[in-house]
């Protein structure tokens, strides 16, 4: 009721801004009357929901890292619905679907056959980043109208994504489920995880964003001011929006979902959508095992980028820690929540399964590359995955001596013993998993001088 009784105070309250438009041929789409409004951000969400996955951008073969996921995402939807779009370059220019420069180029009713949207949509993309996202989006309140699918995010000059999913039902970690990319700019898969970001500066409006609406007026495409925006506040910058939370995060959380949930009905949430989740991880490893077991997907190559799992292993694991927090600090009867997961199968491939309560022991060790067996990727070869990692360990130390003993010996020492803390961490490991093989020690390094001049050996 809340948020219909909102949509009716804007639907009275902000004036048209469907100008007549003589719009070029040569432009990149047309949009005739077609303007941003409440209903339109709603369906925007609504697609990004939809429509956005993982591997988006790899299907459709666009280059991304992590300041195009909300230029890209917010642009594509543009074209399919043709609504106007806009984007501030680096070099301070304006430009948008009225831009011209692609008009030589063929068009297409569909958005990822039309190459003229895709040149200028590549182009976007390459004078973008995260020092212009304050320039064509405005902060907005946080409550679960406000912040829907397709928000963005993003940390001063460092980082950016937007909400793939909200989740009110306490299955996640967050309420909000953000994709995220990384650089450099490569074709790759986006990772699903839960919002996590540092404060938001109010010097330039970072935080929990939603982009401008472009609006003509005076014969010239330009935004709707700031504070016209329906959603426009700047909660989010005072200082009492995190008084009585952890921080920013919690404090996003609990306005977005403010239910307290039983830790039992929690854990089982949570236990459900993990499940789901390491389910949904089965066709992905067998489809990369089936292409890549004879080698030929190498790390950083396209088909790694499509077939590996680093992404989703990595939620899986902050599923899984969070599991673990969830029974632990609520001081729930752990044998009973052993036989439930003992109770759960997971068909890894013909004929063969795993329980949940496997991978619930031994998340840390599920291998992501593609070119592993199908044991290994599920964790069944645990002793072979430490053991590789010591090796990785130890050829990493003399790399470092080699590299830079000499001209940075400093900077050796201290990666040296944090390759020797992981080395110990890994030997550990090993010795509790009741490994066969004991793994070969690492090689004594120099890694520091005592007074008398003498290289000490560790």
């Amino acid at each position: 009721m809340r948020f219909l009784i909102a949509l009716l105070i804007l639907f009275f309250s902000i004036p048209s801004f469907a100008a007549t438009v003589k719009e070029s041929p040569f432009q990149v789409w047309k949009v005739g009357d077609r303007r941003w409004t409440v209903e339109e951000e709603v369906r925007y969400g609504k697609w990004i929901e939809k429509n956005i996955t993982e591997d988006f951008f790899i299907r459709y073969k666009i280059p991304i890292d992590c300041a195009d996921v909300p230029y890209a995402a917010r642009w594509i939807y543009a074209r399919i619905a043709r609504l106007p779009a806009a984007a501030s370059t680096k070099d301070g220019k304006l430009i948008g679907h009225w831009s011209t420069e692609w008009g030589k180029l063929p068009t297409h009713s569909e958005w990822h056959k039309d190459l003229r949207f895709r040149k200028a949509l590549l182009y976007i993309l390459t004078e973008t980043t995260t020092r212009t996202l304050p320039f064509d989006t405005y902060p907005v309140r946080i409550d679960p109208d406000s912040i829907m699918p397709g928000t963005a995010f993003f940390i001063t000059e460092s980082h950016s994504g937007i909400i793939g999913h909200v989740i009110l039902d306490g299955s996640s970690v967050h309420p909000l489920q953000t994709w995220e990319a990384t650089s450099p700019v490569k074709l790759q898969k986006m990772s699903g995880r839960d919002f996590l970001t540092t404060r938001p500066e109010s010097a330039i409006y970072s935080g929990l964003v939603k982009f401008r609406w472009p609006i003509f007026e005076n014969g010239q495409w330009k935004y709707l001011p700031v504070s016209a925006h329906p959603f426009y506040s700047l909660e989010q910058y005072s200082k009492s929006f995190s008084e009585g939370y952890a921080d920013f995060v919690e404090a996003v959380a609990k306005r977005i979902d403010s239910t307290e949930y039983d830790p039992w009905d929690k854990m089982e949430k949570v236990l459900d959508n993990t499940v789901q989740y390491v389910r949904e991880r089965v066709p992905v490893v067998l489809a990369g095992f089936q292409r890549c077991h004879k080698g030929g997907c190498p790390e950083g190559s396209v088909l790694w980028e499509i077939h590996s799992t680093p992404g989703r292993d990595g939620r899986i694991i902050l599923l899984m820690d969070h599991l673990h927090h969830l029974i632990e600090s609520n001081d729930l009867h752990q044998n009973a929540v052993k036989e439930m997961m003992k109770e759960i199968s997971i068909p890894i491939q013909k004929g063969k399964s795993v329980t949940f309560y496997h991978v619930y022991q031994n998340y840390l060790w599920l291998s992501p590359h593609p070119e592993d067996s199908i044991e290994g990727r599920w964790g069944l070869k645990k002793c072979e995955m430490i053991l590789s990692q010591i090796r990785s360990a130890q050829n990493s130390i003399a790399f470092i001596e080699k590299t830079y003993r000499r001209k940075d010996p400093k900077y050796a020492d201290f990666s040296i013993r944090q390759q020797l803390e992981i080395n110990q961490r890994l030997i550990e490991e090993w010795n509790k998993s009741q490994c066969k093989v004991p793994p070969s020690p690492p090689p004594k390094k120099k890694i520091g001088r005592h007074g008398d001049g003498e290289m000490r050996k560790k």
